[in-house]
């Protein structure tokens, strides 16, 4: 197509290694313009999150970089994405405009309205894959229904054909003299404060890629007897696969390359964040109901006090509250205590699962609606994947005796349980009183008691879950 001119639309998929739309626009037309545009509807929307825009904007400032180094640039526009990019195609001549395909309610619409505003202006639109390991809407059960349980999905998911990982270009054509790039906004500038102090990485492709190669030398090996410890264990990659900073078929063709138990589970569960994208996919009212039913009418409680205590990781139960202190401080939680944290919001305290979703997305560097609406009806036991409700009461005591076994990842978050001995570390009110000032950490004044009795809560949530 000589003569021909793409506009690549980025998302989040804020990088130049295996990109698709990026690479498509290259190898089809002469000139190729980047741009992102700020929807102000995302930054002020109902996932709003002044952490994870900081995260955002820190990636398109370093993206900006790569792609002016590589000899190109990248635009940056603010408004609605149909009317900023109908205008911006207009203003380069463009005869198409390249994107990754997204799957929430809200991309679904916002993509469907780009592609009408498009066809309008007599622009071709065409959305790639890019965002998702494979084409999570080709997989069907054996009755041509979409998957809605995770094991069945997991196997024909992995017979899907995948797409090549391609490399990042080696340079990008200059983008047209006259065309105004825009300014990437501060975080003040769009009238936020980042209340995340420490991050748990950093922001960037580069950053990224060296965490992924990182992962991927070694300790990845050991992800499948590991990656339940509180202490250790994970990738602490997924900011980076929520903004696209890593190409998720990039790392399971990686991990797969490597081989061995640990890579193949840790490749699973890149199939699971599949699974929850297929399922929002087909079922977008998730967002807004409980995917099963019955439990539409489940009748939660309204206990403004524990729900306080709870985000504040003061509720007494020691893995709890580190794991909600570890969100707030850096914008990330371990993946066993997101399940104890969950568990303990909606079937100790008996709040509304979409509470505990909304707090997250508020918080969450990784979060995406996708991943945190199935874990938290996955724990609530109101979405996909059902189990019975009782085998999803997770105890906070037996947890963290199991999975941070002498309190390391306790003591990394609590302080003021630094003191106590590991015999008393998991349930500190049992410390007598000589215990106590031993320890340094008095119950009730230095580190609250306990807010519920568990046993007591179990019983109740269990009396609530049968009679709905």
């Amino acid at each position: 197509m000589p003569g021909s001119t793409a506009i690549v639309w980025f998302g989040r998929d804020l990088r130049v290694h295996d990109h698709p739309s990026l690479h498509a626009a290259l190898a089809e037309y002469d000139r190729v313009v980047p741009v992102f545009v700020l929807d102000r509807a995302l930054v002020r929307g109902r996932y709003a999150s002044p952490a994870r825009t900081a995260f955002m904007l820190a990636c398109l400032r370093e993206l900006r970089g790569t792609l002016i180094a590589l000899g190109g640039g990248l635009v940056l526009r603010d408004g609605d994405p149909a009317e900023v990019l109908v205008g911006l195609a207009q203003e380069v001549d463009a005869d198409a405009v390249l994107w990754a395909g997204d799957v929430g309610p809200y991309a679904i619409a916002r993509d469907r309205a780009v592609t009408a505003a498009l066809q309008g202006a007599d622009v071709a639109p065409r959305p790639h894959p890019g965002n998702f390991v494979a084409d999570v809407w080709k997989p069907r059960t054996g009755t041509g229904r979409p998957y809605t349980v995770f094991t069945p999905f997991w196997r024909t998911h992995a017979m899907l054909e995948r797409r090549d990982v391609h490399g990042a270009p080696r340079s990008m054509p200059a983008l047209p003299e006259s065309l105004a790039r825009g300014t990437i906004p501060s975080l003040t500038e769009l009238g936020l404060t980042d209340d995340v102090p420490e991050p748990v990485c950093e922001a960037g492709e580069a950053a990224a890629r060296k965490a992924l190669t990182a992962w991927l030398s070694g300790p990845v090996d050991e992800y499948a007897k590991r990656h339940d410890d509180l202490s250790g264990g994970t990738s602490v990659l997924s900011p980076h696969v929520r903004w696209g900073t890593l190409s998720v078929r990039e790392i399971e063709a990686r991990a797969l390359d490597r081989g061995g138990e640990g890579p193949t589970a840790f490749v699973r569960q890149l199939a699971w964040r599949d699974f929850y994208a297929h399922v929002l996919l087909l079922h977008p009212a998730n967002t807004r109901t409980a995917f099963q039913e019955r439990y539409r009418t489940l009748r939660w409680a309204d206990d403004e006090e524990g729900f306080a205590a709870w985000k504040a990781g003061r509720t007494g139960f020691p893995l709890v509250d580190a794991g909600m202190r570890q969100l707030a401080r850096t914008g990330w939680m371990h993946n066993r205590a997101r399940m104890v944290v969950a568990s303990f919001l909606t079937k100790d305290l008996h709040l509304d699962w979409q509470h505990g979703e909304r707090w997250f997305a508020h918080k969450l560097l990784d979060g995406e609606p996708l991943q945190n609406n199935g874990n938290w009806q996955w724990v609530a036991s109101t979405g996909v994947d059902p189990a019975p409700y009782f085998r999803r009461m997770f105890n906070p005591t037996t947890q963290a005796r199991r999975f941070d076994p002498d309190g390391v990842y306790i003591r990394r978050w609590v302080p003021e349980l630094d003191g106590v001995p590991n015999q008393r570390i998991h349930e500190p009110w049992t410390m007598s009183d000589e215990e106590q000032q031993a320890s340094g950490c008095v119950i009730g004044r230095d580190y609250p008691e306990p807010i519920v009795d568990h046993r007591a809560e179990r019983a109740e949530a269990a009396e609530r879950y049968l009679k709905t």
